[in-house]
């Protein structure tokens, strides 16, 4: 079997890149989202879990830079 798109995304789920043992890897995790569905999935589990400002405020950063990316 190939590896799809759903296998790959499955190896970095929002618990592995919010729930790193220090910041460094939690930015880490945040900046390599590579696209709007994975960073809202991000952005649900933070607010389900932690719901950490610090947090939330970089997964918005992030939203913009996508989006400008988009653009």
């Amino acid at each position: 079997m190939g590896t799809t798109d759903d296998e790959e995304s499955d190896e970095f789920p929002p618990e592995k890149r919010l729930e790193a043992p220090n910041t460094g890897l939690i930015k880490a995790g945040i900046a390599t989202i590579p696209d709007m569905e994975t960073l809202q999935e991000c952005v649900a589990y933070e607010n389900a879990h932690q719901n950490r400002t610090q947090i939330l405020r970089r997964l918005k950063w992030k939203a913009e830079e996508l989006r400008e990316d988009e653009g």
